[in-house]
């Protein structure tokens, strides 16, 4: 059993209206001084270039697929159903802190440096962090259980579906909100149709027949997403000349023209 709060706790958001917190655990993962470092994270580094509106941070983001999958178990009752009460926590904490591991411009210094956000999250869920400690006191079994979910080891299949897979509540919630803070008229999707039209078979997630409709306008928000903001010439142009940035500073290191104290100093001063 995991302890409930006695008066949750809501977020008021401009996707979803509010956002709700029950479990302790979930409220105590939000305080962390990990998660919360997220707040200075953009979700969207060059393309507030383009569209200064896209402002909005990894942590709007992580907490909006958080809701999802809060909304997912309150209105799906399939899941309610074959969810045990550790795995509907672990569905919360792990849409919480799937994306715990991103620093500023991730996807330019994960390119250049090959290093994954997914390791970056494994290693602060599993490292001696205030996150870890907060979910060993909820259940030892939690860091890397959800460890498990976010580099898809398959050990519960379901979680990892809705967490990642081709149409997951991540990209429901960064296409919405994205859409959102850009002005983009592209991202609108009808969630609640989506998620009433889940269905597990045999340890897959699959949708009823009359949700076709709403996953179609899913997949065509995420092409025109893709192709119109975060394929933008001048986005990319900024994401491309950060990847040039990280890649001499690599040169120099490997090439002993930078100490470590001078490597470090170059890093911190462009994130």
């Amino acid at each position: 059993m995991f302890e409930k709060l006695e008066n949750k706790k809501v977020f008021r958001d401009p996707i979803y209206g509010y956002i709700s917190v029950t479990y302790k655990v979930i409220a105590d993962l939000i305080d962390t001084k990990e998660f919360q470092r997220l707040r200075r994270i953009r979700q969207l580094s060059g393309v507030s270039m383009v569209f200064h509106g896209a402002e909005h941070s990894r942590f709007s983001h992580s907490l909006g697929v958080y809701g999802l999958a809060y909304k997912a178990l309150q209105d799906c009752d399939i899941l309610k159903n074959k969810l045990s009460e550790y795995e509907q926590v672990l569905l919360l904490a792990s849409a919480l802190l799937h994306d715990v591991g991103h620093g500023p411009y991730s996807h330019a210094f994960e390119h250049v440096f090959m290093l994954g956000h997914e390791i970056s999250s494994a290693k602060i869920i599993e490292g001696k962090t205030e996150i870890n400690a907060v979910l060993k006191q909820a259940n030892q079994a939690l860091p890397k259980d959800i460890v498990s979910i976010i580099l898809k080891m398959n050990k519960f299949k379901v979680v990892e579906q809705l967490i990642s897979s081709q149409l997951d509540i991540d990209r429901m919630d960064y296409l919405e909100r994205d859409a959102y803070h850009t002005g983009a008229s592209y991202g609108r999707l009808d969630k609640d149709r989506i998620l009433r039209m889940l269905d597990i078979k045999e340890d897959q997630v699959v949708f009823k027949e009359g949700a076709i409709h709403a996953i179609e306008n899913y997949l065509m928000s995420r092409y025109h997403m893709y192709w119109q903001v975060y394929y933008h010439p001048v986005a990319r142009s900024y994401e491309i000349m950060l990847e040039k940035i990280y890649k001499r500073i690599l040169d120099l290191y490997k090439t002993h023209q930078l100490d470590d104290d001078d490597y470090a100093t170059y890093l911190k001063d462009i994130i």
